[in-house]
């Protein structure tokens, strides 16, 4: 069961140095193991240094390895009593669909096999990779979005968000659409490319076409070595895992979990701006729904 400690280790695992990353793997695998462990023991298993170990949790907000542990035996003896109270054996993650899965089985492991890509999304989500992306797109004079197939679902979701907070975006889901505009953009202007695999040619012709004419690029793909990552400016990669036939589901669930992340962003970013703008919207639409107080 999911501790705040594992949870503070995923979310600001990006952030750390790659020997830091390194102390937190052998930490988040062997978290009930190392609460008997002092420091130097637990430097070797994990094969780092120990100032490399203290650096690594001051990062993640600790006092010191002394305050680390206290905190883990008390998180530890917590998640035990839940575990007791709940009375039901974990789940594992990650599953195939085949003829013998019984339909019961279904919701749950699709349920299951989302929340773990969520958590993969967050540890793979570095704070300054968010910061930049939220900053290129508050200044842009244009921004495109570019995807097709099952990542129009992001993409469509982006768009009516950006569009929201008053911000000029476009995405037309004609590839030779998205080239044309691609060719148009200047140095003042963002192009996002969506695409769960990274190898979309029609998005990453798009992508290539906008960084050619000088655009910021802001890619969202699930693989660090995929085409779509060559023509990236800045490359937003929840995870190196695929699951489920490719792209043909659990791609959406982080996809929109960006969006949403990128749309709070800017809201915060800028607060009293884009209240207001998301109140102009609200008195525009208001009328679209209906009035139940209304007598017929």
């Amino acid at each position: 069961m999911k501790n705040n400690i594992t949870t503070l280790i995923e979310s600001g695992y990006a952030d750390l140095r790659k020997s830091e990353k390194q102390a937190a793997d052998y930490v988040l695998e062997n978290i009930e193991r190392i609460q008997e462990m002092p420091l130097d023991r637990l430097a070797k298993a994990a094969g780092v240094s120990q100032p490399t170990v203290l650096r690594m949790l001051k990062a993640l907000g600790y006092d010191g390895y002394k305050d680390f542990r206290y905190q883990l035996v008390a998180e530890l003896a917590k998640s035990e009593n839940r575990t007791e109270d709940a009375g039901q054996p974990q789940l594992m993650y990650g599953y195939t669909l085949d003829k013998k899965t019984g339909l019961d089985e279904i919701p749950v492991n699709i349920t299951m096999t989302t929340e773990r890509m969520l958590e993969e999304t967050l540890k793979n989500f570095p704070g300054k990779t968010y910061k930049r992306v939220i900053e290129a797109l508050r200044n842009a004079r244009i921004i495109d979005i570019y995807s097709v197939e099952n990542s129009e679902v992001a993409a469509v979701d982006l768009l009516t968000k950006l569009l929201y907070l008053g911000l000029p975006c476009r995405h037309f889901t004609d590839c030779y659409l998205q080239q044309i505009t691609a060719g148009q953009l200047t140095e003042q202007d963002v192009a996002v490319g969506i695409s769960y695999s990274g190898e979309s040619k029609d998005t990453v012709d798009a992508m290539k076409t906008a960084k050619g004419s000088g655009a910021c690029t802001v890619a969202i793909t699930n693989f660090k070595e995929s085409t779509i990552s060559k023509y990236a400016d800045i490359l937003i990669c929840p995870s190196q895992e695929q699951h489920f036939y490719g792209n043909a589901i659990f791609s959406r669930s982080t996809q929109i979990l960006i969006v949403d992340m990128i749309y709070m962003g800017l809201i915060s970013s800028d607060y009293e701006h884009y209240v207001k703008q998301l109140n102009k919207c609200e008195k525009v639409v208001r009328g679209k729904a209906y009035d139940h107080r209304r007598k017929h």
